[in-house]
Formats: C-alpha cells, structure tokens, sequence
C-alpha cells in the first residue's frame, strides 16, 4: 500500500497558497494550512478540503516555524512537499530611496527570506527521510529583473532564487528544491490595488499572452514541478512572457 502524502504549504489561508493547498488536496495529499493571522480563514479552508489541518505560525520567528513543521509531524508522520509560499511586500516605487526604511528591510526580509530559510531548515531532515521530498520556493520575476512592488521585495525574491540553488546542490538527491517565479497574479491582496491595476493595463497591451496571471497558474506550476523529477535548482517563470518585454 502506498503511503499519502504529506504537503505543508506556508501563508495558505488565502489567495496563492489556498489554491495550491486546494490543489494538493486533489492530488490525494494530506494538507498542512498555515498563516500568521487569518486562523479562522485558514481553518475554513482546512475543514473544506478531504484531510487537512491548520496551524497557526509566524514563519519569520525562528521558534514558530519550528513548531510549525514539528506539529505536521505530531498529525501525519512524515512531511514530502513544502511549499514555501508565504511571504510579505510594502509598496514603494524604486526611486523612493528614503520610504525602504531599514524597518521596511527587516520586515521583508524577515518574512520571505528568513522564513523561507528557517521552515526549509526545520523540514529538510524530514523531507529527505520521504525519500522524494520537494520544496517548492514561490518567488517572483522580479527576483530577476529590475521590476516588483518595491527595492527591498525584488532583492528578498532575487535571495530565495539563490537560495533554491544552494539548498538543490546541498539536499540532493534525497530532496528536490524549485522555485515557481510569477510575474504580476490578480489575488485578494491585488484586486483592488491602484498599483496592481496601473501595472495589470501594461501587462494586457504589452506581454505576449495578454493577460494577467491567476492563482491557478501558479498552483498549475507548482504541480509539474513536483512531476518533474530531473529538475532541481531551477527557477520556473510563469509570467505570461512578462520577461521577453
């Protein structure tokens, strides 16, 4: 009998991260949902899909995203896909130097590379004991390009890139790490964001798809990086082409 298994997928509560957990689901994995606020939201969607649970984790403080991958072993035993995806922005045009305070920079900082860095930490013993583990890093173009909602998000997405690649070459071949780099994606948060609509308008005339990214685009990417098991250390772009203008 094959064993189910076992995906932790961090800021889940909503927007992205709900609909990859939501995907996860109907793959047959059992489910870990987690947000630092949000818990009666993240334990909505927990009781929706067929075997999930919810734990509430800070992943920015050591301790939290500690007990956070601790508590998937306590309810399943065993922990195969981690889904880096929380994550944390300001929006500050890039010429504003002064408004990137060295607050800014903590904050951001603290959530989308700290966190990421101390989650991966906590699960890659785990990870490798599954003898297929998968960490799939949600990063951004902008991580690439001289683009995103401010200095200090696109350099933190630009460090979780690297960061895939030096946990690849360390955590192989027991586990594979990945990165999935959307560009702009419509979610709760963007909707009704004038900032997300100014830049939206650019996408629509000017990438070759013409479109925005969706939530599912991205979980679509993070399901065939989890299929693909010759690729380690990459760094997929879903980004309608955004990277060709």
């Amino acid at each position: 009998m094959v064993e189910k298994k076992v995906a932790l997928v961090t800021g889940s509560s909503s927007g992205i991260g709900a609909v990859i957990a939501a995907r996860l689901a109907e793959e047959g994995m059992s489910v870990v949902v987690n947000s630092a606020r949000s818990a009666e939201q993240g334990r909505a969607l927990a009781r929706t899909l067929p075997d999930a649970d919810y734990v509430q984790a800070d992943i920015a403080d050591e301790r939290q995203a500690r007990r956070l991958v601790d508590s998937t072993i306590e309810r399943y035993g065993r922990l195969d896909v981690l889904v880096n995806n929380a994550g944390t922005t300001r929006v500050i045009p890039h010429t504003d130097i002064e408004a990137a305070t060295s607050e800014v920079w903590r904050t951001v900082l603290g959530v989308n590379v700290i966190g990421t860095w101390q989650v991966s930490a906590a699960a890659a013993p785990h990870l490798a004991a599954s003898g297929a583990g998968n960490i799939v890093n949600i990063s951004s173009v902008a991580g690439d390009r001289p683009v995103g909602s401010s200095i200090p998000y696109a350099v933190s997405k630009a460090a979780v890139d690297h960061m895939t690649r030096l946990l690849a070459a360390a955590l192989g071949p027991e586990v594979r790490v990945n990165s999935v780099a959307p560009a702009l994606t419509e979610t709760p948060w963007t909707r009704d964001d004038p900032f997300f609509e100014k830049v939206a308008e650019k996408v629509r005339q000017e990438t070759p798809l013409r479109r925005v990214g969706t939530e599912d685009d991205v979980a679509e990417a993070v399901l065939a990086v989890l299929r693909m098991r010759h690729m380690t250390g990459a760094v997929l772009p879903v980004d309608g082409g955004a990277r060709l203008i």
